[in-house]
């Protein structure tokens, strides 16, 4: 009965390692992704007449990518990151975080750090995975801000399934 409870755990101790050094493989967002969706979401807003600037980030929520938009004023840059930031964080736009956060029973979600209760983030989706997500500061309103970002991605759609 010991040599069997010996050799159980032998083979065990054998049979971890191999599974701890699988490189883990995930979906993210690539450069050209990034770009593409910057692209889109600038080309939407310069059409609807706003100047903005762009901040993607990836699943792990880095800058992947981040533009400033020509004429737009300084807090831009930082606003959009953060709009990006809490759409990736919370999985879902930041207008309905915003909306969550309207009631008295939530707002302890405002306490997380770099959350914004703002409109203008979206989370980018391959299939039903957040791999990123978008966030654009500039237009009058966060709804505004948000369509764009709808826009960039859409650009990218067939890529994302």
């Amino acid at each position: 009965m010991r040599s069997l409870t010996l050799a159980a755990v032998l083979a065990a101790g054998f049979a971890m390692p191999a599974f701890a050094q699988a490189p883990q493989m995930e979906k993210n967002i690539s450069m050209g992704l990034a770009m593409a969706i910057m692209q889109g979401t600038i080309d939407q807003c310069t059409k609807d007449g706003y100047k903005v600037s762009v901040t993607i980030v990836d699943k792990a929520g880095n800058v992947a990518g981040q533009i400033r938009g020509d004429g737009t004023n300084p807090h831009t840059m930082e606003f959009s990151r953060l709009k990006a930031w809490t759409s990736r964080t919370r999985g879902q736009t930041s207008l309905e975080f915003m909306k969550l956060v309207a009631d008295p029973a939530n707002a302890y979600l405002k306490q997380i750090p770099n959350v914004v209760a703002v409109g203008g983030g979206v989370p980018i989706k391959a299939g039903n995975e957040v791999i990123g997500a978008v966030g654009v500061s500039g237009a009058p309103g966060g709804e505004k801000d948000e369509v764009c970002a709808v826009a960039g991605i859409a650009k990218v759609e067939a890529a994302l399934k």
